[in-house]
């Protein structure tokens, strides 16, 4: 049964839009029972009520009329019998109890009706464990079969052993049908919920996956080459006067850097519009790496590029990290150190691809005043660790800076 349930007692109270007054007055004086006997709805407590009256007359009449040869009056038997079928009301909390009072009950008094149907089928939907209903069921039977009631002392005990067992079986079987019925579909409801939960902590796990993977793209693509321009515009502004042909070639750099970055920005956003697939970009290797130091020191930066291995391509993955890599750590030492020396050793073995990038101290503190958040950093471990490998930073022995990291490449 479906309906409105307790958790709510202000609504239990009021009466809501479209309740007449007498059902609001029922069902204000019927959810204290309700809760107490744990009725799961108000129409479940109906049902029980209606049920408990209903079959009190039915077998007080059929008792009282019905009755044969038994060692109590008539009229008592009939009594006996309508107290008995009152008790359906507690026949969801307490259905053993229930089954055994009336087993008691209705063999010394008579007054077993037609509302051990009831009873018998609670038996079977709500007892804790379906050992328990079939062994009070088989011993009813029994008792059954042994103490004749009113009704069926002049029968012969083939037909009472037949009727008593019709009488006992069917009730007793649908209502373990419908126990077994309503547990599955609990079950399955509270299956449906975790699951439900469940999809929603792996759909918040992706989309912070994804805001991860996109503010380090934009690093990447922004915060890198805009910071290297920044650099070089302020280096440009520096010997624009004294050494024009020097500025050129910087202002050229910068140029292409701005390309490249707008290049970079819009293979990004293809990805996040279209997907990684739909979106045709170049794997970068050593060439580019090459290319990514060549820029470096056209500014002025004293960098050398060490490669050391048979040069091929690289995974894609693994080519595009160790080219973040190389272009972070560069970042970082214009921002940082200014123009002090540095080494990018590029080892390239047949089960890894390590990456080392050394600077000196720097003689100079910068001027430029670029912020710097540490985002660069936490973006290249999280791309490392992604692949399995090993990453580290930290202050150098000689007291400035290294980046080192291995790429484990997949066997051939």
């Amino acid at each position: 049964m479906h309906g409105r349930g307790f958790d709510a007692p202000s609504r239990a109270a009021a009466s809501p839009p479209g309740r007449s007054p007498a059902r609001a007055r029922i069902h204000a004086v019927l959810a204290p029972c309700a809760r107490a006997l744990r009725w799961p709805t108000v129409r479940s407590a109906v049902l029980d009520v209606a049920l408990a009256v209903g079959f009190a007359v039915v077998d007080g009449l059929f008792l009282y009329f019905a009755y044969q040869h038994f060692w109590l009056p008539p009229g008592v038997v009939a009594a006996c019998g309508a107290v008995g079928a009152l008790a359906i009301v507690v026949r969801r909390r307490f259905p053993v109890t229930l089954a055994l009072f009336s087993l008691v009950f209705g063999t010394v008094t008579g007054g077993a009706g037609f509302a051990v149907l009831v009873i018998l089928y609670s038996l079977g939907a709500y007892a804790p464990s379906r050992r328990t209903a079939l062994a009070v069921t088989g011993v009813g039977y029994a008792v059954s079969l042994v103490f004749t009631g009113p009704t069926d002392a002049d029968g012969s005990f083939v037909a009472q052993a037949g009727f008593g067992l019709a009488f006992t079986a069917l009730p007793l079987v649908l209502g373990l049908y419908m126990g077994a019925r309503k547990q599955l579909l609990a079950s399955l409801q509270e299956r449906a919920a975790r699951l439900e939960r469940e999809q929603g902590l792996l759909a918040e796990r992706a989309r912070a996956e994804e805001r991860t993977r996109i503010a380090r793209e934009m690093h990447d693509v922004v915060a890198n080459r805009v910071s290297v321009m920044v650099v070089h515009a302020g280096a440009l502004r520096a010997i624009a006067r004294n050494d024009p042909e020097r500025a050129a070639e910087t202002a050229a750099v910068i140029g292409e850097m701005g390309r490249q970055a707008l290049q970079e920005l819009r293979q990004v956003v293809g990805v996040l519009r279209q997907g990684e697939e739909a979106v045709a970009s170049d794997v970068p290797g050593v060439a580019e790496v090459r290319d990514l130091v060549g820029q470096s020191g056209a500014t002025g930066l004293r960098v050398e590029l060490d490669v050391h291995g048979e040069e091929r391509p690289m995974p894609p993955a693994v080519g595009r990290t160790v080219y973040r890599i190389v272009q972070e750590a560069l970042t970082n030492v214009h921002k940082h150190a200014g123009d002090a020396a540095t080494s990018v050793a590029l080892r390239i073995l047949p089960e890894a691809v390590e990456v080392e990038i050394v600077n000196e101290p720097p003689r100079d503190r910068p001027r430029h005043g670029l912020p710097s958040g540490g985002n660069g950093l936490v973006g290249l471990r999280e791309r490392v660790t992604a692949l399995g490998g090993r990453f580290a930073a930290g202050p150098g022995a000689r007291g400035g800076y290294s980046v080192t990291a291995r790429l484990p490449l997949p066997a051939s």
